[in-house]
């Protein structure tokens, strides 16, 4: 394992970036917040990453307290990736760095890739309240823990128990909410996402 480069400055600013500051540590952790991973689903999400790099980022995270490495029971017996707690403050940096470039949305290029879960943080951004949510996009499905505290934030696919709402919507209604040009309450109200569910928080979104 390469020694960490540094920027050897004493502020918390350089000090944080020496840790999550290089290349591909951020969406790691953007995966990861999902909960554990295997090496070859995280490479199969983060398209041009190579091989070489994410083996390389996953061990200066483990090394560095962000994640840590375990071998599933079987019959699963194989090795995944999960955050630490220390990881899985991350969140917030991501919300952050999330809402600064939604911005830098306003046109998808053709060489971009997407993933119906990279939308969970954002709408996570948008809703306000708690509980399970599920959303079915054309890419496909994906489930939030709204106001979660502690385990994984979203997951891929349907949600793994009854929801507390049901958000049906196409990408291009996603992709808005995504980059702010607009409320995912004003999308309700458009008719631009069906809301279904008894939960408190499709309740609000339908009488909003």
């Amino acid at each position: 394992m390469s020694p960490r480069r540094s920027y050897d400055q004493y502020c918390s600013a350089a000090r944080a970036l020496d840790l999550v500051g290089d290349r591909w540590t951020l969406l790691i952790v953007r995966e990861l917040l999902a909960g554990p991973r295997r090496y070859t689903d995280l490479h199969a999400d983060l398209p041009g990453v190579s091989t070489d790099v994410l083996a390389s980022r996953l061990k200066d995270m483990e090394r560095d307290g962000l994640t840590t490495r375990r071998r599933l029971p079987p019959p699963g017996a194989a090795h995944v990736y999960e955050l630490t707690g220390r990881g899985r403050q991350l969140l917030p940096v991501l919300h952050a760095l999330g809402a600064w470039g939604q911005s830098e949305l306003a046109e998808r290029r053709p060489t971009d890739a997407v993933r119906a879960h990279w939308f969970a943080l954002p709408l996570l951004r948008a809703l306000d309240g708690e509980g399970l949510v599920e959303v079915h996009l054309e890419e496909g499905d994906f489930h939030l823990y709204a106001g979660r505290e502690e385990g994984p934030v979203y997951g891929e696919g349907r949600a793994p128990a009854e929801p507390d709402a049901r958000l049906a919507m196409d990408t291009g209604t996603c992709t808005d909410i995504a980059r702010g040009a607009l409320t995912l309450r004003d999308a309700v109200r458009a008719g631009r996402v069906a809301v279904t569910g008894d939960g408190t928080l499709a309740k609000a979104l339908r009488e909003a």
